[in-house]
């Protein structure tokens, strides 16, 4: 791989710094990836001093440099900042929008986006959804699809791309419709082909109890979700439901499904963090570029202490690689 990997460091009051570093640490010994961190190269070495790490980074972009800091923004940013501090929003916002720009001219392979608050960045005057919708934005598409993903210890995946992202329950009936979710199967389907799988059937869950029930409990499945399902398949794409979601997430662990669709977030991502809580990934699927993130937040409440697990980052780090790495994305 030639291009490096990017890193933004995300919220610095929060574990991002940590998780990042520690990551690193584990990844550079195993191939000759090079990484650039959107960060702040004062805290980023007290941190790595403060670990133990000795990681060699480098203000200078070169192909010999293994590690590149890039410190465009948060020039003001220290260690003990109070947590979702302004500026370290502001920063984050900067660092994200920056590497978003360098994927966007060919200089990375992949971006990495360590945690952010969305509370933190609207309180500092951002009109702000969430990452994956910020660069949907800045790459100039809405046909994005957020992918969670990861296996438990005995190797068993669950792959589920979410039809909505961040709504509040009270409106999931009104947002859901056609296209978004055959949107969903399409990307969901292609990211299984992107990771070189043997097959990719996509389960499709129902928005309603028990699917529905033939319209008696919610008539969603009827009017909007089989509907996308058959598009689907008439597309030729191997796609099954809608089916009650208890049950799919079952079947899809047991493996006679590749990927799911699930119509909320929590829908999804209750199973799935379930499976996989300390290494699940977000893989932001249809944008013209990689990106990936571990699936968790900023953590404050162990922020500073040392204790912070990497496992997350690191599976983000390896599904950037492998997915730069893959004939798709070249």
């Amino acid at each position: 791989m030639h291009k490096a990997i990017g890193i933004c460091l995300g919220d610095t009051t929060g574990i991002g710094p940590e998780v990042t570093l520690k990551a690193l640490a584990s990844e550079l010994p195993l191939d000759e990836t090079r990484y650039v961190i959107f960060g702040n190269r004062a805290l980023l070495r007290a941190l790595n001093e403060q670990l133990g790490l000795q990681l060699p980074l480098s203000e200078a972009a070169s192909a010999a440099v293994r590690i590149e800091v890039r410190d465009s923004a948060g020039k003001d940013l220290r260690p003990g900042l109070p947590k979702g501090d302004a500026a370290a929003a502001h920063a984050a916002m900067a660092w994200l929008k920056e590497a978003a720009a360098a994927c966007l001219r060919g200089e990375l392979a992949a971006m990495v986006t360590a945690p952010v608050n969305k509370e933190a960045i609207v309180n500092a005057g951002y009109d702000f959804v969430g990452q994956t919708e910020l660069l949907a934005q800045l790459a100039g598409t809405r046909r994005t699809v957020m992918m969670l993903l990861g296996h438990d210890d005995r190797g068993r995946w669950l792959r589920v791309a979410l039809a909505t992202t961040h709504v509040p329950i009270r409106q999931l009936a009104d947002r859901i419709d056609q296209d978004s979710v055959l949107l969903a199967i399409e990307l969901a389907a292609k990211a299984c082909r992107d990771l070189c799988l043997p097959r990719a059937r996509v389960g499709v869950c129902g928005l309603n109890p028990h699917a529905g029930e033939g319209g008696k409990l919610g008539t969603e499945e009827i009017t909007t979700i089989a509907p996308a399902v058959q598009q689907a398949c008439a597309g030729g794409i191997d796609a099954v439901g809608p089916l009650s979601a208890d049950a799919l997430f079952y079947y899809a662990y047991r493996g006679d499904f590749d990927a799911v669709v699930a119509m909320y977030h929590d829908q999804g991502l209750g199973p799935l963090k379930m499976v996989c809580f300390e290494h699940g990934v977000n893989w932001t699927l249809g944008l013209p570029f990689i990106r990936t993130s571990p699936d968790h937040g900023t953590a404050y409440d162990i922020a500073g202490k040392g204790v912070a697990n990497p496992s997350s980052m690191v599976a983000a780090l390896r599904l950037a690689k492998q997915l730069a790495a893959g004939a798709n994305f070249r």
